[in-house]
Order: structure tokens, then sequence, then C-alpha cells
């Protein structure tokens, strides 16, 4: 409440008048001053004459100020341009005194007005020091007393560079802000010991649990230019085992404007601990790519396609239909992209394994460019429900790939994932089984199929962050299903990007997969969500180990044995050589997976296995198959099967 007075009263009565009225006395007072000085720190002059001069200074120093206008800015926000302001007001209001004793000695206006050079010289000196110290004793003031009626958060910023001192600025620029910078931390040993903004710079030394609570730092920030990752994660995973909150500045092209404010600040969030550098892609051929086609995406409203979508929107295409049978997700989309201005687009809820309704569309709109991204992809779900992963992962696709091929489509962009590779369930076997379909239908001409490969996606429905996140709220434990478990990750945005960019640079027939970095151990990852989260681990949260579902396995991969890269255009993109494939064997074996399925029959697991030899089954009751002599049973529905040998 005080506070508020403080600051209530000072915008209502310290006008810019009385800020005037202040600076013209400040000039009386240091005009004396300047005789003292000049006579030896004695009144030996000529005082009749003083009182003379001295109103009239005054006069011609208001004028000056007036004209300069460095009595308008808040004192208390005062700053570099108030002081050169106070400057120029000096340095003017000296040549018009000067100006007035010349004139007076030519016209001989005023008897006793001669002001002496060295006077006016002495003068100027002392009202320049005499008004900038006025302005900063009295924003020190202000600050001290708002500041002694709030409560203060210490902080130390992490690097004493270029950044560290912005975010330095930025956060002590405003009385309103409760922030004390109580030192800064570095790494160079030419800089420990040292001052900035009568600031002390630590080395990293002093990070221990004594220093940071006898000096109640409460936040760390990290202000480093340039960081990679590596050493990103490194630095703030010693850092979250403090009990402190670790925030990042972020990089200098994320600036608003190019200009950096505390509002930019951000919590470290889990994506920036990931060991990996974002992708990045310059000179993209997507403009020139989707330039007035007409663009088809198929599961429009998931994870990856809504952000294909939201991508699309932002080039100059003809016409884009998004297909999903999720109404919901499709009408929030809708709305989105309405309100963020984009009209020339179509939402159509329908099932992709609906032939003659696809075949409509088709038709209707004559697609130039189609990304595939509707599936099935929840491992543990598809493991017990292998009828529905086959019908749309392999029938879907199969569906949308032959419509292509007939209406001559120009390119049709596969989204596929990792679990593809050497898979051990039946979610990542019927994802390899569409990419050899895919494959097969390259052969036929025409349309250019083309593969993207990526692994787990930040963010997506049933991915493990939003899982953890949700446990945390509610108290944990988080739940790991092995402490060894690794996966690759990336973001929906970089996902997205790579399939249009996929779909840009493909000529047919490839598999594009990137490097994504090192693999994360989700073990690591909940413990860093949990202290990231200003909570401890074990002692606030703890992590349950639960065992690896059925069909999961420990770690992931992006090639399969056999296969090998080449490079494309940018670093990070590379191409898989896959296996020659026999075509002819592959669509007659799809063609008896997707007849076997229709009859909920048994050999469905087995003829998937035929067609994917590497495909053998992990921690699954579908592991049977996978042994030899294993004896037919047909006749019996798949997923009642399923449903049986979940519940026991």
């Amino acid at each position: 409440m005080i506070q508020n007075y403080l600051l209530n009263t000072t915008r209502k009565y310290a006008s810019k008048w009385l800020v005037l009225l202040i600076d013209v006395t400040i000039i009386g007072i240091t005009f004396v001053l300047s005789y003292i000085i000049r006579f030896n720190m004695t009144l030996n002059f000529d005082v009749e004459k003083f009182l003379i001069q001295l109103p009239i200074v005054m006069f011609i120093s208001g004028v000056a100020f007036m004209l300069t206008g460095s009595y308008r800015g808040f004192v208390r926000h005062t700053g570099i341009k108030d002081v050169y302001n106070i400057f120029n007001a000096i340095c003017l209001s000296s040549i018009f005194t000067i100006f007035v004793v010349i004139l007076n000695r030519q016209l001989d206006l005023m008897d006793g007005f001669t002001i002496p050079l060295s006077i006016i010289i002495i003068h100027s000196l002392v009202a320049f020091i005499a008004l900038t110290a006025a302005r900063y004793t009295f924003k020190t003031m202000f600050e001290s007393m708002t500041k002694r009626f709030k409560t203060v958060k210490n902080v130390m910023i992490y690097g004493a560079g270029e950044s560290g001192v912005i975010a330095y600025n930025a956060l002590t620029s405003h009385s309103a802000s409760n922030i004390k910078v109580i030192g800064y931390i570095d790494d160079d040993k030419m800089k420990v010991g040292k001052t900035i903004n009568g600031v002390k710079v630590y080395g990293r030394n002093v990070l221990e649990d004594y220093f940071l609570a006898s000096n109640n730092v409460s936040e760390i920030i990290v202000a480093i230019h340039v960081i990679d990752n590596h050493k990103l994660r490194t630095l703030v995973e010693g850092l979250v085992d403090f009990d402190v909150e670790v925030k990042i500045v972020p990089p200098v092209q994320d600036w608003i404007n190019g200009e950096f404010k505390v509002s930019q600040i951000k919590n470290v969030q889990i994506e920036d601990l990931l060991n990996r550098v974002p992708i990045n892609i310059k000179k993209s051929k997507v403009t020139d790519e989707l330039k007035g086609k007409t663009i088809m995406v198929t599961g429009g409203a998931g994870s990856i396609g809504s952000e294909i979508v939201r991508q699309i929107a932002t080039y100059d295409y003809k016409t884009l239909i998004i297909i999903d049978q999720a109404e919901s997700a499709l009408y929030n989309l809708q709305q989105e992209l309405k309100q963020n201005g984009y009209h020339n687009f179509l939402p159509l809820v329908a099932d992709i394994r609906d032939k003659n309704r696809m075949n409509m569309f088709f038709e209707e709109h004559k697609p130039d460019i189609l990304f595939h991204a509707a599936a099935y992809k929840h491992v543990p779900l598809m493991e017990y429900n292998a009828y529905e992963a086959v019908k749309i992962n392999v029938g879907g696709t199969k569906t949308i790939a032959d419509l292509a091929l007939t209406h001559e489509v120009d390119k049709f962009v596969f989204v596929s994932t990792d679990k593809a590779v050497n898979p051990t369930n039946v979610m990542g076997a019927t994802k390899r089984i569409a990419e050899m379909y895919i494959s097969c239908m390259q052969q036929k001409g025409g349309t250019k199929f083309i593969t993207t490969r990526f692994g787990n996606v930040l963010g997506s429905n049933g991915s493990v962050i939003p899982l953890f996140k949700k446990q945390i709220e509610k108290g944990g434990p988080l739940t790991v299903t092995h402490k060894d478990i690794t996966r690759y990750f990336m973001t929906i945005p970089e996902a997205s990007q790579l399939v249009l960019e996929a779909g840009a640079m493909g000529q047919g027939g490839e598999i594009f997969i990137f490097d994504m970095g090192e693999s994360v151990r989700i073990y690591d990852l909940a413990k860093n969500m949990i202290k990231l989260s200003g909570l401890r681990y074990p002692e606030d949260i703890d992590i349950s180990i639960t065992g690896l579902r059925p069909g999961e396995k420990l770690y992931e991969e992006l090639l399969a044995n056999g296969e090998n890269t080449l490079p494309t255009y940018h670093k990070k993109i590379m191409i898989s050589k896959v296996r020659e494939l026999d075509y002819n064997l592959i669509r007659s074996k799809i063609d008896e997976l997707c007849i076997s399925n229709i009859f909920f029959n048994e050999n469905t697991i087995k003829i998937m296995k035929e067609i994917v030899p590497e495909y053998i089954s992990n921690n699954s009751n579908l592991c049977k198959f996978d042994e030899k002599g294993t004896k037919k049973s047909s006749g019996k529905k798949q997923d009642v099967k399923d449903e049986k040998m979940l519940q026991s």
C-alpha cells in the first residue's frame, strides 16, 4: 500500500514544471559556488553585481532547459539520454550567457552585468555535475524507498558476457521490479572477482547449498550468447540439483524486434536439454513446390498432421484439403486457421479406409501433392488391436496410395516412424509394411512416392512428456517402463518441416531420415522434468519402474540391418538406401494380408512376419508366432483372442 502511495504521489505531483523549478534553483546555487571557487573559497567579489547577474543567469538557463526539453524526462527513470539532454542544455545556456554579456558590453544595457569567462566555464562544469547527481540521487532514493515496502527476489545471472549484462539491465531498469541481482557466475577466470555495474562476478565454485541459502537466491538465469545443447544440458542438470528455479535468456534471434525484455526470460523446457541441435533448413524448396498447388493432408487433425497443415497454410498454395475422422480435433483446427486469417482450406470428416468416399474427394479436388499422416500409432494398444492396426496403417495407406496413382497425384509423401525399423510390435510392423507398399507403387511410375521416417515427437498425443507433466501435476509417481530405455526425440514443428522438405526434394522412392543426435535415457528425462518443475527427486516425487509394455523395445533405430544412408543438400537430412525387394511377391503378400485381416484370421500376424522377416515380437503374447512349429489356428477373431490375452 505504501509502495502504491509513493508511486501515485510521484506521478501526481512530480510534474515537469516542478523538475524545471528544481533545475533552475540548482543553477542558482551552482552559480554561487562557481564564484566562491573562482575567488579561492572566499566572498571577495562584488556582491551587488553578483545579485544582478544571478536572476539573469537563472532565467537564461530556464530558457535553455525549455528549448532542450531536459526537464520533461521521468527523473526516476534517468538514463544516458537524460544526461545527454542536460549537457545540451548547459552548453546552450553558456552560449546564451556569453552572447548576452557581449551584447551588454556593446549596447551598455545593464550596469554591472559583466561575467568573467572563467566564471561561465566553472559554472557550466559545476552545474552539469550537480544536475546529473541530483537526478541520480532522486532515482536511487525512489528505488530504495519503493523496494523497502515489497518482497525482493534475489537472483544470479549465469554468464557475465554481453547477454548477461543485457539481462541485468532489463531486470533492474524499472522501479516496479522486485528483482535484485546479487551476482554473476562465469567460467572465465579473467572475469571472476571483478564487478559489472557494481555486481560481483563469481566462479562456478560458489554454486553450493550454503552460498545459495545464505544469500537467499531463489532463481538462476542462464544468459549465455552462444551455447550448444550439450553444454546447456550439462549446465542445467548441475543447477537443478539446487533448491533454485532455473530460467534461460532466449537466443538473440528470438528477441522481439531485436530488443530484449524481462518477459522473454523463460523457464528451461525439457526440449532445451535434448542432446541434439534443432534442424533449421535454409534455402528451402518448399515455397516453390507448394506454390499454386492443391494439397491434401490425411490425418490432418493429428499431432503431426495438424502442424503440417499449419505450416502449409503460410505458403502460397491454391487449395488445402484436410481429412480426418476425428470430428472435434478437426473442428478445433478449423477454428484456429480461421482465427489466424486462413480461409482457402476445406476440412473434411472422413475415414481413409472408405475407398468410395476417398475416390470422390480425389475426383472433385484433383490434389497435386498428398501428405499421408493418418495412422494408429500407440504401441501397446495396437498390440492388442492388430486388426485395426492392419486395417488403417496398411489397408488405409494402400487405399490412398492406389487412388493417388489412379488420379495422377504428382507426389505422395508418407509419414512413417523409427518403430518400423526392425519392428518388435504390431504398430511398427504395419508401418514397415506400408513403407514397402509405397516402394512397390513407386515401381509403377507416374506418382512420386516418398517416405519420411523419424523418432518420437515431443508433445504429440501419447508422447511421454505430456504424460510426465500430468503425473507431476497429480503428485507422481512418474512411470518409466525400464531404467535403461532410450528414445530419439524431435519437436512437432521439426517433424512437420522435415515432411514438407522431403516432399519438395524427393524425386520418388526415397526414405528420408535425419540426424536426431543422441538418444535420450527416459529415466534421466523423468528426473530432469521433476527438478525443472521445482520439485525434488525422490523426496517430492518418485519414479516407478513398471516394466516393458507389450511390443516395446529398449532402443529405437533409424536404420534397419543392411540399410545405409546417402547425403542430401542438407547435412542433417539423409536418404536411407534400403534393401532390394521382390516387389511382385511383396504386393501379393500385402494383398493376402489385407484379405486375411478382413476375416479376423490368426494368420494375419504370421503373414506380417513373412512380409517383414525382421519383425520379432518382444514382451508380447504374439511372441509365440516367432517359435518354430507353431500350429495354425484359423477361424478365430484376432481382436477377441487379443482381448482374452490382455485379460490374462
